[in-house]
């Protein structure tokens, strides 16, 4: 005897709660190509989402919360993600070496561009510490000299 066991489907109230952003955001990212249309539906029906629906699109926040990405930032990062994913594929169906060859130049290409949208990252939250590393020292001279007045 065969069960068939249907995927839970999420109403977009259901899957801006799970993910911690509004729907407003959930149809932008849609709009913006992030995360896949919900399905076809006709006019009046719900859009529904699975669970790799809410997963893809926490990591999408992830990315963005930890980074600091801009919407393009991100739209290019989840791009190369996906080319990737398709290259992996295409690997795994080819046995020829030539196009095995084009399948790592692509790769390689990809994920350098998302390692200097890293790097750049990176780089701007270092200055910003040392901004901040530069307030602190600063602001702990004044410190001394107002304790140093004090004390005479």
């Amino acid at each position: 005897m065969s069960t068939t066991t249907e995927e839970r489907r999420y109403r977009i109230g259901e899957v801006a709660e799970r993910a911690g952003v509004t729907t407003r955001t959930i149809r932008y990212y849609e709009e913006l190509g992030l995360l896949d249309k919900a399905g076809e539906r006709t006019k009046g029906t719900h859009r529904l989402y699975t669970d790799a629906d809410i997963a893809r699109l926490q990591e999408l926040i992830r990315l963005r919360d930890l980074l600091g990405l801009t919407l393009d930032e991100l739209v290019e990062l989840a791009e190369a993600v996906e080319a990737r994913a398709a290259l992996r594929n295409q690997w795994a169906e080819s046995a020829n070496d030539d196009e095995r060859a084009r399948i790592i130049d692509a790769a390689i290409s990809l994920t350098k561009r998302q390692l200097e949208l890293v790097h750049a990252r990176q780089q701007r939250l270092s200055e910003f510490a040392d901004e901040l590393t530069d307030k602190l020292r600063s602001i702990h001279e004044r410190q001394a000299e107002l304790e140093q007045q004090r004390g005479t």
